[in-house]
């Protein structure tokens, strides 16, 4: 079986750096989620996550890209507040 793959895409700078910024907070949020002492709720974490991305990986609209970045940075800070709550 082979793959075939789609010719590369020229992306603008701005396109680019919203990319990046949107594997930045990918990275961020999984990270923030091995820190999770319940393995269940770990995984259930990593999949709610990846779900997420790949649901809204097909955003174009630079304001709705924007503010998903925002709601997910907002996310993040909330459960790594909990996470460091937790090891209080």
């Amino acid at each position: 079986m082979s793959s075939t793959r789609l010719p590369p895409v020229a992306l603008t700078l701005k396109q680019f750096m919203r990319r990046q910024q949107v594997l930045l907070l990918y990275r961020r949020v999984l990270r923030a989620i091995r820190q999770v002492p319940n393995e269940r709720d770990r995984k259930y974490l990593e999949n709610w996550a990846r779900e997420e991305f790949q649901r809204n990986k097909s955003a174009t609209e630079e304001d709705t890209i924007r503010m998903m970045i925002t709601q997910g940075n907002l996310q993040l800070k909330e459960l790594e507040k909990t996470l460091n709550l937790a090891k209080a």
